[in-house]
């Protein structure tokens, strides 16, 4: 059941006191013991830490099976004292699908020699720009479905990563707001982003590949029924068949939702550590706050599906 805080403002619908508790699995959906590790929640909605299973070789069916299930229920996983290689990496994200192969780093970010690995290395000549929430590659038709974040360098202090649960956060949604978003469309677009440390002619030459996609404000994931808001400040440019009036004013109320800490749950990182995150049910920031510290971080995602919103399509 989820518990809705109580509205403080009729002019902001979004504006709350009080609780903003639901499940971590959707209505319906029964939590279920796992047995072939151990999992400790590190919220009450998203993020757990999983003991017992180590990430440097091969995993059965069975084993999978279960850390897909508690990835859906949880979202976002937490490995310690994972002491693997960069080839020990692309195995065990290998095992969760086809490897995304991301075409604008190589542009955007020096040092990028491995098709499958995005190398994110921030000092004091190139500083951390991901302190902003978002999800990753919804400028693609089929956005990411899960990525695997492997600490290679940490700073002594700072370079934490959030995530926050965009199913929870539309759970909450007082329901004058679900109805008018979940037959909308949005656009979602990477030029303002990633076209922005990129020259003319490369920008264009990628444009001609990678125009504008569309996706649903609202998206429903096929395994549990969840719906999930699934704009995000950095790629989703505006709201389809609506004034831009409207459009500015149902986004900017989204974006600033899913920032509720309620949603949230943060990482602080340690030397062997990996996160695995389930790109369609949450974002994600990396705090910014180390500079001019040295944090060196290796990505591997794999390839997702097209979005289905709650009208079926």
């Amino acid at each position: 059941m989820t518990t809705t805080a109580i509205r403080r403002t009729a002019t902001d619908p979004l504006v709350y006191f009080g609780p903003l508790v639901g499940r971590r699995l959707p209505e319906g959906v029964e939590e279920q013991p796992y047995e072939l590790f151990d999992v400790r929640p590190a919220s009450p909605s998203i993020g757990a830490y999983v003991t017992g299973v180590q990430l440097d070789g091969g995993m059965s069916q069975d084993l999978l099976d279960e850390l897909r299930r508690a990835l859906t229920e949880f979202k976002v996983l937490f490995f310690r004292d994972q002491a693997i290689t960069r080839e020990q990496h692309k195995a065990f994200a290998a095992q969760w699908g086809e490897l995304e192969q991301h075409p604008f780093f190589k542009h955007t970010f020096g040092g990028q020699n491995d098709v499958d690995v995005a190398t994110l290395a921030k000092d004091a000549m190139t500083t951390g720009v991901e302190n902003t929430w978002h999800n990753d590659v919804t400028w693609h038709e089929t956005p990411s479905y899960a990525a695997v974040l492997r600490a290679v360098e940490i700073p002594e202090l700072g370079g934490d990563t959030l995530w926050c649960d965009t199913g929870l956060a539309y759970d909450v949604l007082p329901a004058e707001i679900k109805e008018r978003i979940d037959t909308l469309e949005a656009e979602h677009d990477w030029i303002q982003a990633f076209g922005a440390g990129m020259d003319e002619a490369t920008r264009n030459t990628l444009r001609e590949a990678f125009g504008p996609v569309t996706h649903p404000v609202v998206r429903v994931l096929p395994e549990s029924g969840r719906r999930v808001i699934f704009v995000n400040f950095v790629f989703t440019t505006r709201i389809l068949g609506v004034s831009q009036e409207e459009s500015d004013e149902l986004l900017g109320l989204l974006f600033r939702h899913v920032q509720r800490p309620e949603f949230q749950v943060r990482l602080n990182w340690e030397n062997d550590t990996v996160a695995m995150w389930d790109n369609r049910a949450c974002q994600h920031y990396a705090s910014s706050d180390y500079f001019p510290a040295r944090r060196v971080m290796e990505r591997i995602s794999v390839v997702g599906d097209v979005p289905v919103g709650v009208s079926g399509s």
